[in-house]
């Protein structure tokens, strides 16, 4: 993170999860439940610092999963009103996901799976309507 107060912001405010401690300007744990985190963001080397360049190593993404399709919807209408772009959605046949970028430019797919039940023998990716997901929010 290059700037702490920004990703909480956006962590907090955009995807739902709750400050649980503050390491003074420097770092913060959230979560969601009341867990003690799920998310630790931090400035310890990285404090205005610009995005890694395309085409180096790091972290892909973070997948957040949500327990259902509906939550999913609902976690996807609150991230499209507070004017997030989307860079992708797929359909993996096990999984359903939404793709976008936190302030830093750190990918983020937010996901449910189908039940185990309903998975396809093999994963593939194929578009996802994302208007008939947000239908159900």
């Amino acid at each position: 993170m290059s700037d702490l107060e920004r990703a909480i912001a956006f962590y907090r405010d955009v995807l739902g999860f709750e400050v649980q401690h503050r390491y003074g300007d420097e770092a913060a744990c959230l979560s969601a439940g009341g867990y003690h985190h799920h998310l630790g963001l931090n400035t310890w080397e990285s404090k205005g610092g610009p995005p890694p360049p395309a085409g180096t190593t790091g972290l892909y993404h973070v997948a957040i999963r949500y327990p259902d399709r509906q939550t999913l919807a609902q976690a996807v209408k609150q991230v499209v009103d507070a004017g997030v772009r989307l860079s992708g959605a797929s359909d993996h046949g096990v999984s359903e996901a939404i793709y976008l970028k936190d302030p830093d430019q750190n990918g983020i797919e937010l996901y449910h799976d189908r039940p185990r039940e309903q998975w396809p023998e093999e994963m593939y990716s194929a578009p996802l309507d994302v208007q008939a997901l947000l239908a159900e929010a």
